[in-house]
């Protein structure tokens, strides 16, 4: 009996997927905190010929002899983030999106993001999704995870620079994993940004009692029990990227940072620890990029292993968070730790919290089933 040839897929908006359980943290979290077990053990594969790639990139010209072609500037470009994962998941997927600071002019999001989910077996799309929330939500979940795992168990004061979208993924992450928190230590670049966060945070989590608006960097990391830096930045100049010292830095705490960070001398010592999400995706940028490779991706991490480079840290100094997860390493050892956790954002993100929503939309009749064929024209 030949089996049938008609594939369907589930359409999914913006709506169906929070009806699906987008915005769930909680959810979210311990979906990421499964996937950095699988991501220790190897059952996954992403981008490149290491298997441990971003992604893939288009970037445009400052100049260009054709008129319609769109110019580089700030966070200009378009972006295809492929992944399996193994495991319950047992799906591929991609991220595709397209980036573009003067969104913001047009009322739209920055980047503006799909997801196609695949089944691993036949490679017939299970669904494609509205990703904006989903990227959004798994980015939050991350530092969640490491909050869990690296933060004091005991963390009141969360301090924060850069009060967007990722700010306040973290922060949801952070509240789902540290229930003590009640204080909040905010930097912005400009009013409306604040004003908006600050009237989110009022709205979502009213157990926050005190609220802080601050100038500075370091009044953002001074006496904080966790730190983000949210904010973006121009890449390609390290000297802009916003900058960790020691000095303000108060024993126990775990800084969080999945935006542009550089960190000063004194946080090269060996009793700071330093964890990576992923040491195979810093290795990759390594493998990938011209040296200092800081210049190109900013992220702490890719600082780390530009350090290793130049002998002022030691690469087995550099942690894994998946080697925390699967219980092969400890995470917090004593109240007086400082923590730092670089956050790359991988592809593996978006296909176990992609599926699982799929998945939560598939058994409660969310979406629009969408024909690609009854069978194929061409085999």
């Amino acid at each position: 009996m030949t089996a049938s040839t008609r594939i369907d897929f589930l359409y999914l908006s913006e709506p169906d997927m929070i009806r699906a359980g987008v915005t769930d943290m909680a959810a979210c979290v311990d979906a990421m905190e499964e996937m950095f077990a699988l991501l220790y053990h190897g059952d996954y594969r992403m981008a490149g010929a290491n298997n441990n790639s971003h992604g893939a990139i288009v970037m445009f010209p400052d100049s260009s002899p054709f008129p319609d072609m769109p110019r580089s500037t700030t966070d200009r470009r378009f972006m295809a983030m492929p992944a399996y994962l193994g495991g319950r998941f047992r799906t591929a997927g991609m991220k595709w999106y397209g980036s573009n600071i003067e969104n913001r002019d047009k009322g739209l999001p920055r980047s503006i993001l799909t997801f196609v989910l695949n089944d691993a077996d036949t490679g017939a799309p299970l669904a494609f999704m509205s990703a904006n929330l989903l990227s959004a939500y798994r980015t939050g979940a991350v530092p969640g995870v490491g909050a869990r795992h690296l933060a004091r168990k005991d963390s009141r004061v969360v301090g924060i620079v850069g009060p967007g979208v990722m700010a306040r993924t973290s922060l949801a992450a952070f509240v789902a994993t540290c229930p003590h928190i009640d204080t909040v230590k905010l930097k912005g670049r400009g009013r409306r940004n604040v004003e908006a966060f600050l009237a989110w945070l009022a709205e979502t989590y009213p157990q926050i009692s005190r609220v802080e608006v601050v100038d500075s960097d370091e009044a953002v990391v001074r006496d904080s029990d966790i730190v983000t830096f949210c904010a973006s930045v121009a890449t390609g100049d390290p000297s802009l990227y916003p900058v960790v010292k020691r000095d303000w830095i108060r024993p126990g705490t775990f800084l969080s940072m999945p935006a542009p960070c550089d960190i000063d001398r004194d946080m090269e010592a060996p009793d700071i620890r330093k964890v990576l999400d992923n040491p195979s995706l810093y290795d990759a940028y390594h493998e990938e990029l011209p040296k200092p490779a800081h210049r190109f991706v900013p992220a702490v991490g890719v600082r780390f292993l530009d350090l290793v480079d130049e002998g002022r840290i030691a690469r087995d100094d550099l942690e894994d968070l998946g080697k925390i997860v699967a219980k092969q390493a400890s995470g917090r050892r004593n109240d007086d730790e400082i923590i730092i956790l670089s956050v790359g954002g991988m592809a593996v993100e978006d296909v176990a919290w992609g599926t699982i929503v799929y998945r939560n939309a598939v058994a409660r009749g969310i979406g629009v089933k969408l024909n690609l064929w009854e069978e194929p024209a061409l085999r």
